[in-house]
């Protein structure tokens, strides 16, 4: 070895001789290990996979994880295919695009979804990605590791999941929260309305129309947790992915739309369940200029510039191809076909629901969102439900108790599959628990 300038420099012998001597390995990041349980949803397809393998004759109907069945509509696909020829000509081809998204698509999201509904939400305040999902997780990258989470319960495991593997938790108790987590139970016994926290809060997630209850948030409500958070410096997470299936006109679609909200809150907005973009993948957040958190030493910096860095250093973009039949959502025809998809998933969410009713069971949601959510029947656990239901009438739900302990004693059925699967589906149910 020598030294250059500070610096030391190692020849081939000296890397060997350094090989010879037992070195720790690579240190993993330990906040990994106290997720106990695999992630709910791939626990759900091991288990149907496993059904499957040994039943090979079961005709399985997966009602569980909310992917879209339906093809994409036809404006969003014919401007998909004009993109396509686009990206075949030299003059029209596009290489690296801005990473905050091209502008056609963010001033139609700012325009339709934001300022159609008196919500102040500027074009440049709108950072489109592949997904709510990673938004959801990776927003936490310019917050601190000492804040303080609150998340309702049942929540959608991103959000827990997400603080335990950044470390903002302790380990899991027998029901499965978190220590250091500030837990809002949403059950019957509150009308699926959550509590504000009983003490201060740094972080709070806000999902509505909620995952996996389907049951939505009032204009009150929404305005209650806004004047929280503006009392007690928190920043509001809000998930809004399913706000195209809200019906009632009393219900906010976007948090933007309650008084003072900007000041205070963050939101996810997603094309997947909109427009059946699961698998297609196009989302944005809208992060306000002017909200601000604080640094350590106390001094306020605004989150829009880190975030804007933070997107800008880790992701590339969304694909050109995808933002123009994003955009084509927003055209005469895209709308139209974009309300035909989300009116069948709901007409889904209503055989579901008149079909469990009948059946005896007590059932939430289903009118405002794609999800309808039961009790188990008979004092079972929602994990005994699931078995029950996959092994006697060969249907695939998920348990609430996968996600969170308040989601104990209850099951989610989606909305998202086709009518006739649906409707099969019910049949079956009300068959096995006549």
């Amino acid at each position: 070895m020598v030294a250059n300038g500070g610096i030391d420099i190692y020849n081939g012998s000296d890397i060997a001789s350094l090989m010879t001597v037992e070195k720790p390995m690579a240190l993993v990041n330990d906040n990994y290990l106290k997720l106990k349980a695999g992630y709910l949803f791939p626990e759900i397809g091991r288990r149907v996979a496993k059904f499957a393998a040994e039943n090979p004759g079961a005709k399985i109907i997966r009602m569980g994880i909310g992917d879209v069945t339906e093809p994409l509509p036809a404006a969003c696909r014919e401007a998909m295919h004009i993109a396509v020829d686009e990206m075949g000509q030299r003059e029209t081809f596009r290489g690296y695009g801005p990473e905050q998204g091209f502008d056609f698509l963010r001033n139609a999201i700012a325009t339709n979804d934001f300022q159609s509904r008196g919500a102040n939400v500027a074009a440049d305040e709108i950072f489109v990605s592949d997904g709510s999902k990673c938004d959801t997780g990776n927003i936490l990258d310019i917050f601190g590791p000492n804040n303080v989470v609150a998340v309702t319960d049942p929540v959608y495991p991103v959000y827990v999941d997400t603080n335990v593997m950044a470390g903002r938790t302790g380990e899991s108790d027998e029901s499965g929260r978190y220590a250091g987590l500030v837990y809002l139970p949403v059950t019957e016994a509150n009308n699926f309305t959550p509590d504000l926290p009983s003490g201060k809060v740094d972080l709070l997630y806000l999902c509505y129309p909620n995952n996996p209850t389907g049951t939505v948030a009032t204009r009150d409500t929404l305005k209650k947790f806004v004047d929280y958070a503006r009392a007690n410096d928190t920043i509001i997470f809000f998930d809004a992915a399913y706000e195209a299936y809200i019906t009632d006109p009393s219900i906010p679609h976007s948090i933007y739309e309650i008084e003072g909200s900007r000041d205070v809150a963050i939101e996810f907005r997603s094309f997947s369940k909109t427009a059946g973009f699961t698998g297609t993948r196009c989302a944005f957040t809208v992060v306000p200029k002017g909200l601000k958190g604080k640094t350590a030493t106390g001094e306020s910096v605004e989150l829009h510039g880190l975030w804007n860095r933070r997107h800008s250093t880790k992701f590339n973009g969304v694909s050109y191809v995808v933002q123009r039949g994003a955009e084509a959502v927003y055209s005469p025809a895209g709308r139209e076909q974009v309300r035909a998809l989300i009116e069948f998933y709901l007409q889904n969410a209503a055989i579901l629901c008149q079909g469990l009713r009948d059946a005896g069971q007590t059932v939430y949601g289903g009118t405002n969102a794609p999800y309808v959510w039961l009790k188990t029947p008979g004092g079972m656990t929602s994990w005994q439900f699931f078995d029950h239901l996959l092994s006697k009438a060969n249907v695939v739900g998920t348990p609430g108790s996968g996600f969170g302990a308040s989601g104990e004693g209850y099951f989610r059925l989606s909305a998202f599959n086709s009518r006739a699967n649906v409707e099969e589906a019910v049949s079956r149910i009300k068959q096995l628990l006549k």
